[in-house]
């Protein structure tokens, strides 16, 4: 599936703004995008195995922060990180 990655992240896909990735949910597909490029899973997800709160994603057009939510081939993950700053 197809995973569209926010500029923040794009240091580990080598500039790539879209990647793919396989799994049957968010947390399968974290743990193939870190396979395939590695230390980005930590820069998403924590020790407690939650997303990072500055981490926002999204299957389709929905918002998730839960790892379990099932994926099927047609879908797309958008992965966008916080800025922040004042």
């Amino acid at each position: 599936m197809r995973v569209n990655l926010s500029s923040h992240y794009r240091a580990y896909t080598a500039g790539k703004p879209a990647v793919q990735a396989d799994g049957s949910t968010v947390a399968e597909v974290m743990a193939d995008l870190d396979r395939r490029y590695p230390g980005l899973r930590f820069r998403l997800v924590d020790e407690q195995d939650r997303l990072r709160r500055h981490v926002k994603l999204f299957v389709n057009v929905t918002p998730t922060e839960d790892l379990t939510t099932p994926l099927g081939p047609s879908d797309e993950v958008h992965i966008l990180g916080a800025l922040s700053g004042g």
